[in-house]
């Protein structure tokens, strides 16, 4: 894998954001149904209009007591009999021997028993209902707006969802982070990717403001937000202070991406790193990966320890490319017995004769003559050698270094035939023929 191939996975994993809807916790009578929303706070900061005064009507004893009777048995989850009291509190008169308050709470409880068989439609009319009563306490009307604007959202009416919630910001007067990060997931869902990112961004630093840490979904989507803006600067800041307080490995290793979009490459072996001795990379991908910046840092030998590991523990698989990989490392740290262990691997798995070919070059390297030759012809054979000319040019050091004079001389003259090689075919000759001359003046003497 080069590293142009794990930038396409690397942008899979930045792209994963799990965005999850709050769900609606509905509890009795809507008595702590205050949770914060989003509001368009962000988009209207103007303020408020003076709240109106309201006469609400009593709640008379009977009524009431009908409802403590409903209410109790839905809370112990036999919504039949808690339907029908309601029911008959409707049936007994009509609507109109029940007041816009007492009908307001018929219609809450109502709301909590459709809720809690989970048919959320009829739990939504009924809030809109309660909500269609005129002068009912305003803590109620505004809790009740809030939790229609959850509803939408859990049934992914998303744009319902969103108007719902700016018509509750438009009535309460201290929306709390969470109503912000609703809303942006809102905005999120409808792809207002800058709305989203605002109300966000709003969340968080009312939370920093306090005190607080953020939520880690919160920096997760503002992370989205901004890397699908291409604001790399601010994708970095956000994983930045991700790892603050959430220091897994998904976020070592895209901030480990993030630093090379920014070609900040001591940074960016440094992130990887980080994630590696703590043994967070338990995949093969994020292993090779690792591999290659050492390599681009010129750190071979760490390299050839990443993949050598890796390859004896399965974690990364024993394909010819990986075991090339780990060859070309030990190689390049000179650490020429591992190079060709791992080489023979590489060139024992491969489809054609390169390896075979890259292999004999280090049996010449470590003075194994008869190796080389064998390697280098067996992939020449094979056939797939990139360069056969350089390949013959080293098979002929071979011949030459094994005392095989005629073979070297044919080795030289066959690597001559390609022009690219032409001249260090001729200089090779040339030594040859002095080589040979200058044994037969030692003979002679």
């Amino acid at each position: 894998m080069k590293l142009s191939d794990s930038r396409v996975w690397m942008r899979a994993a930045l792209l994963a954001v799990p965005v999850v809807v709050a769900q609606v916790g509905i509890t009795r009578l809507q008595a702590d149904a205050g949770v914060t929303v989003f509001s368009s706070a962000v988009a209207q900061e103007e303020k408020k209009p003076q709240r109106e005064t309201r006469r609400t009507p009593a709640l008379r004893n009977n009524v009431y007591e009908k409802l403590a009777e409903a209410q109790a048995a839905a809370e112990a989850k036999d919504l039949n009999t808690a339907a029908s009291i309601l029911d008959d509190m409707i049936d007994s008169g009509g609507r109109n021997a029940l007041n816009s308050y007492e009908l307001a709470n018929v219609y809450n409880l109502y709301a909590f028993i459709h809720y809690s068989r989970e048919n959320y439609a009829k739990a939504l009319q009924a809030y809109e209902n309660v909500v269609a009563q005129p002068d009912i306490p305003l803590a109620m009307e505004i809790n009740t707006k809030y939790t229609i604007a959850q509803l939408y959202f859990v049934q992914e009416q998303w744009q319902q969802g969103i108007d719902a919630l700016l018509d509750w910001f438009a009535v309460t007067d201290s929306p709390n982070a969470n109503a912000y990060v609703l809303l942006a997931q809102g905005y999120y869902q409808t792809k207002d990717y800058d709305k989203a990112l605002a109300n966000v961004k709003k969340a968080i630093d009312m939370y920093v403001a306090d005190g607080k840490i953020p939520k880690e979904q919160w920096y997760n989507l503002a992370r989205f937000l901004y890397f699908e803006k291409n604001d790399v600067n601010n994708t970095v800041a956000v994983l930045e202070e991700l790892l603050k307080y959430y220091p897994k490995k998904d976020y070592w290793v895209q901030l480990s991406h993030m630093y090379g979009e920014q070609k900040k490459e001591g940074k960016q072996l440094a992130a990887m790193d980080t994630a590696y001795v703590q043994d967070m990379l338990t995949k093969g991908t994020e292993q090779v990966t690792m591999a290659y910046l050492y390599l681009n840092a010129e750190v071979p030998y760490k390299a050839a320890k990443v993949m050598d590991k890796g390859l004896k523990n399965g974690s990364i698989d024993g394909t010819s490319k990986n075991y090339e990989i780990t060859g070309s490392a030990w190689r390049q740290a000179q650490e020429l017995d591992e190079a060709i262990v791992a080489m023979e691997e590489a060139a024992a798995k491969a489809d054609d004769g390169e390896l075979y070919a890259r292999l004999g070059n280090i049996y010449l390297d470590g003075d194994q003559y008869k190796k080389a030759i064998t390697a280098i012809n067996k992939g020449l054979s094979r056939g797939g050698v990139k360069r056969p000319d350089t390949a013959r040019l080293v098979l002929g050091m071979a011949y030459f270094n094994d005392k095989q004079y005629d073979k070297a001389r044919e080795a030289f003259k066959a690597a001559g035939r390609d022009e690219r090689s032409a001249k260090y075919s001729e200089q090779w000759l040339k030594y040859l023929e002095s080589e040979l001359e200058r044994q037969e003046k030692l003979q002679e003497s």
